[in-house]
């Protein structure tokens, strides 16, 4: 158990000493002491030594001066605060992240009361051991973490929280009374009530009881409150939700574009519960096509700071975790009034494209709409119609659909857009929630085809606005953009290293462009490690993101770009639709623009910390999976290295675990520039894409960890 020591405490006789130490520092702010030399000159009898030692300890504890390299100690000047967010490393150390992108490093001596992700004051130190300034934290100015989750334990004198988050290397004490009937081992949710001091544990109560880790979903329940995922909706949204007219007013259906006569249809995963988008497509006599993509209308049910709206723009997309789906929206909106269930009439915003033979858009509309999907089909149904393995009415479009949609691919690829092969992985669990199977996700003809309408309609509403729009207003309007800018220089270096690591020959041109990446991504596609390959340069690209500023999207090689095509599920899609149904109706004077800014920032962040939450289901359950496979032995490729170790991939299971440095048989050096770890004595090499047998060795759920030895 992590539990701190007492702090030690200087009596008020001391105070003198305090201002003595203070004074003498503050005569020459920019040298640096020792204990001896501070001493010496105070004019100090020996017998004051301990005393003097104890008084700047504490001085420093309480971040009024600051200790250096070599046991020194100079003056804390508040000129060098600054504030940021501190991002906690497993191993105990951190850095804090400044707005102009520069990282502060702290020591775990130096974190005080901050906890991971906690906007912090730094103190910055006059000299850096390592490349980033140094600093120790002096305030915490905001706790971000309102809920901990952890496993409750019981001690001989006192009871404690053991976090899950590795992150969180303090145990935090239970005050008594405080244990809402929680027993040894339960799972648990606490919050933090007091922290003294940085020598003392946190203090906390717990506020919900998870119970056994044993128990069916508990594992996930416990991500889920540790992500601080809304789970439930409150009654007064769910009251709201309810009061909704399922019936469409006869007005309503009249003023919108009627395409219930036309063959329209869903095309979804097996297991989905919603349907917001429908396709169709029709020939033209002039031999054009016209394709159809029809999402549900949900602006229409949900209005602008609505009480549903202000849920919905605060949790900003659903999340789907391994076992569940956490939704943007109530059941009765997002499954009911909004779905495009088969046979049901439902309210659309559609996009209806006119395309020729080979592809090009000529013409488009942006329409309110009303429609009936004739036919509900899943991604596999879709497909066996595609290859004569079911009868079908639908097969004509379908293999219409799927000659257009392989058009636009080449389209885009000679555009230059990258187009990654799906490497997700299924975790198959069974009625208990234990994982039987792991297995990776088929990407279909018919995922592809409605991958790229989609695409092709987000594509197109974007430029209407952008381009369109601003035309007719003659001024920039605001708008709503899915941008994603070029991955930064030394990203790019690191990547061509990686490749050349693994035996790719990349001649890297003048001017990098998403054709080069594509190139690249294409030549891994054939490779063993094919799939850390393709993560490699994920991790490559920068993040996709929501912005007012169209700066172009630079994977998918588009210069304008949105997302309108999943309302039910996204918040910008919502925020995207009234946009556009207020510059139909002229009416664009009103947008708070600052409003819509902050909107896309909050949605941003809702969806790296879904992203976050989604792949921490699948790693849990990833590592229980792997529990069954204790001490067998399996093939492997390095994928990925730290300087603490390597992670080995094992293809046939979808598995990754790491081999500690302090496991292999020699003392071993790591070459951060080669990506390789040499053995002192045996000159061994290990480096990045070496194929390796190893051992299974330890597992842990709870931390997400699996462990391998080398066999």
């Amino acid at each position: 158990m992590k539990i701190a020591g007492k702090p030690f405490g200087l009596k008020d006789n001391l105070n003198d000493l305090d201002k003595k130490v203070l004074e003498l520092l503050k005569s020459e702010p920019s040298r640096t002491y020792k204990t001896k030399q501070i001493s010496r000159l105070l004019g100090l009898p020996q017998s004051s030594y301990h005393t003097l030692r104890a008084t700047i300890r504490q001085l420093a504890k309480d971040g009024r001066i600051l200790k250096f390299t070599k046991n020194k100690y100079g003056l804390a000047s508040k000129s060098a605060d600054v504030t940021g967010q501190l991002f906690v490393n497993s191993q105990g150390y951190g850095f804090v992240s400044r707005d102009d992108g520069e990282d502060i490093f702290i020591s775990q001596k130096n974190m005080g009361l901050a906890l991971h992700k906690d906007i912090v004051q730094v103190r910055l130190f006059a000299t850096s051991r390592g490349k980033s300034p140094e600093g120790i934290i002096t305030q915490v100015l905001e706790r971000t973490r309102k809920k901990i989750v952890g496993t409750f334990t019981q001690g001989k004198h006192y009871n404690y929280l053991i976090p899950d988050d590795l992150k969180i290397n303090q145990d935090i004490i239970i005050a008594p009374g405080e244990e809402k009937n929680a027993r040894n081992g339960d799972k648990v949710v606490i919050t933090i009530d007091s922290w003294e001091h940085k020598q003392l544990n946190p203090v906390g109560k717990v506020i919900e009881l998870l119970g056994s880790p044993e128990k069916p979903g508990i594992d996930i329940s416990s991500l889920i409150h540790h992500f601080e995922l809304p789970a439930e909706f409150p009654n007064k949204i769910l009251r709201e939700a309810d009061s909704y007219d399922d019936v469409i007013p006869e007005e309503e259906s009249k003023r919108r574009l009627d395409l219930r006569g036309k063959t329209v249809f869903t095309i979804d995963p097996e297991d989905a519960k919603d349907f917001d988008d429908a396709v169709s497509l029709e020939k033209l006599g002039n031999g054009n096509l016209r394709l159809g993509v029809h999402i549900a209308d949900v602006s229409y049910y949900v209005k602008e700071n609505s009480i549903p709206d202000q849920e919905a723009a605060d949790r900003g997309t659903s999340v789907y975790m391994v076992d569940r789906v956490i939704p943007m929206l109530p059941e009765r909106i997002s499954n009911i009034l909004c779905s495009l269930v088969q046979g049901r009439d439902r309210l659309c915003y559609s996009v209806l494209l006119e395309l020729t033979p080979s592809a090009d858009v000529i013409n488009y509309d942006i329409k309110e709409t009303i429609i009936n999907s004739s036919k509900r089909l899943t991604y596999r149904e879709a497909q066996n119609i595609l290859d004569g393995k079911r009868d079908s009415t639908l097969k004509p479009v379908l293999l219409e659909m799927r000659t257009l949609s392989r058009k636009l691919i080449e389209k885009r690829t000679m555009r230059g857009g990258v187009d990654f092969d799906s490497l997700e992985v299924e975790v198959v669990l069974d009625d208990e929630g234990k994982p039987v199977s792991l297995i990776r996700k088929e990407r279909l003809d018919t995922n592809r085809l409605i991958e790229e309408f989609m695409l092709l309609a987000n594509e197109t509403v974007a430029k209407h606005v952008a381009v369109k729009i601003q035309n007719q207003y003659g001024e920039k309007v605001p708008f709503v953009y899915r941008v994603h800018e070029k991955p930064d220089q030394q990203k790019i270096n690191e990547f061509l290293l990686t490749a050349k690591v693994f035996g790719f020959k990349v001649f890297p041109p003048k001017r990098f462009t998403t054709k080069f990446f594509q190139k690249i991504a294409k030549q891994f596609q054939a490779h063993p490690a094919a799939a850390v390959l393709e993560d490699t340069l994920i991790r490559t690209m920068m993040k996709a993101r929501y912005s007012t500023e169209n700066v172009g999207h630079f994977g998918l090689a588009y210069e304008y770009y949105t997302h309108f095509t999943s309302p039910i599920r996204r918040y910008p899609d919502l925020m995207v639709h009234r946009l556009l149904k207020k510059y139909l109706n002229g009416n664009f004077a009103g947008i708070n623009k600052k409003d819509l800014k902050n909107k896309c920032n909050i949605s941003t962040d809702r969806e790296i910390r879904a992203q976050e939450a989604e792949r921490a289901s699948i790693k849990l359950k990833k590592a229980e999976y792997m529990e069954r496979h204790l001490g067998d032995e399996f093939t492997g490729v390095i994928a990925r290295m730290v300087p603490f170790g390597f992670f080995v991939e094992i293809p046939e299971l979808l598995v990754d675990g790491l081999v500690h440095v302090t496991s292999l048989d020699d003392y071993y050096i790591w070459d951060e520039k080669n990506f390789s770890f040499v053995g002192k004595n045996n000159r061994k090499k290990y480096k990045l894409g070496d194929t390796v047998r190893v051992r299974v060795s330890h597992v842990d759920r709870n931390e997400r960890i699996i462990d391998f030895v080398l066999a």
